[in-house]
């Protein structure tokens, strides 16, 4: 190893999902970097593991919503002053935040302002793709770069603020089920290969389940209709698993609720289709390569304000990437049992509906870089491209 001075590194992470990308990028730099290295920053159990001393509990600021925010607020916002009086401070050689933007940006700003040389990079952009556009202008006035989880977010943030962006990739590319998965979740569960399964996800908020799980079940009966023997396989998260038990006991098919990401992946390999939530979920079924359909609705009003705010044409991420309609989405009054059956229906069996589901979720795959390399090592090479010579050759 150099005997040159160690790069500084500091890096923030204001909640779990930022632990989770931290720690193996710190990893992929130690592994990447021509020099020594030393961090500093907050982070969780991850980071720590990978060498940062946290300048304070990443739990003091891993709150959300209003009602675990508002009373925190002082203490989060002398956290803010803290960490970027710790930049201000060591004077590190570069800056990534993670995720989290309502403290990561806040923070940018304030070391912006007090030390523009140092760079900054914003690894997981806000979606101010799809509203609030001109967040991104303001970004570009103290990020240096974004790493995007997304392969689209490049080409925006190049048009919307002339701001430097990197595709990096997204976390869900390394939690994909292998080839195993699909038979032995089956026969764990007591389901022969050629019973019709379908995978639901009424949502991971209790309020999303309540609002869908009542429709959902209704598309679940149309569907047992047209196809016999038809079994359902729900991905429950602890905090709704007692809903979602209840609604089903009336369901007219076997139903088998699991836990856990290992489960869920498994699910994934072993259904013929899923019926989802709108959310992040869209992107794990794309990529795990099972044709699905998207149902949601909200509260008329909020779905009014949404649709005003609203600047992309879907809201399912598997179509944003492909830039067309791929995946059948009804939202809102467009949501009932009999479009959502209807769409499902040719997706269980082997249709040209199927078949084109699945080369549209293959070209989507391949424009996300699935078999190539982790996101992590890909964003490891954006940091240490900003810190000349640092870098491997």
């Amino acid at each position: 190893m150099s005997e040159e001075k160690p790069l500084h590194i500091m890096l923030v992470a204001g909640e779990p999902s930022g632990d989770a990308l931290g720690g193996p990028l710190m990893a992929a730099l130690q592994k990447l970097s021509a020099r020594p290295l030393t961090f500093s920053g907050v982070g969780g159990e991850r980071m720590s593991e990978q060498g940062i001393s946290s300048i304070f509990p990443m739990t003091d600021i891993a709150v959300m919503g209003p009602r675990e925010v508002i009373p925190r607020l002082p203490l989060i916002l002398r956290r803010m002053r803290e960490t970027a009086a710790h930049a201000v401070a060591t004077k590190p050689d570069l800056i990534v935040m993670i995720d989290a933007p309502d403290f990561t940006h806040n923070v940018a700003r304030r070391i912006a302002k007090k030390a523009p040389d140092i760079p900054i990079i914003d690894y997981v952009s806000p979606t101010v793709w799809a509203w609030r556009q001109g967040r991104a202008t303001s970004m570009a006035k103290h990020f240096t770069r974004v790493l995007a989880l997304l392969p689209f977010e490049p080409q925006f943030f190049k048009a919307h603020a002339g701001l430097d962006c990197v595709y990096v990739g997204h976390p869900a590319i390394e939690r994909l089920p292998d080839g195993e998965a699909g038979p032995a979740f089956r026969a764990r569960h007591g389901i022969a290969p050629e019973t019709p399964l379908l995978v639901m996800l009424p949502g991971s908020r209790l309020n999303e389940v309540k609002r869908l799980i009542a429709l959902f079940g209704e598309t679940i009966r149309r569907l047992s209709e047209q196809l016999p023997g038809l079994e359902v396989v729900i991905p429950a998260l602890s905090h709704v698993r007692p809903l979602i038990e209840k609604e089903v006991e009336d369901w007219p098919v076997r139903t088998v609720l699991v836990e856990g990401e290992a489960e869920k992946l498994g699910a994934f390999a072993a259904a013929n289709a899923g019926l989802a939530a709108s959310g992040t979920v869209a992107l794990e079924l794309g990529l795990a390569r099972l044709p699905m359909v998207i149902g949601y609705k909200i509260d008329p009003i909020a779905a009014w304000a949404v649709s005003r705010a609203l600047k992309v044409p879907s809201v399912v991420l598997p179509n944003l990437i492909l830039d067309r309609p791929a995946v059948r989405e009804f939202l809102q009054q467009f949501c009932t049992p009999e479009a959502l059956s209807g769409a499902l229906l040719p997706l269980m069996r082997e249709t040209p509906e199927r078949a084109k589901a699945l080369a549209d979720l293959d070209e989507m795959r391949e424009i996300m870089g699935v078999g190539g390399e982790p996101a992590s090592t890909r964003a490891a090479r954006a940091v240490l491209e900003l810190l000349p010579g640092a870098a491997k050759t």
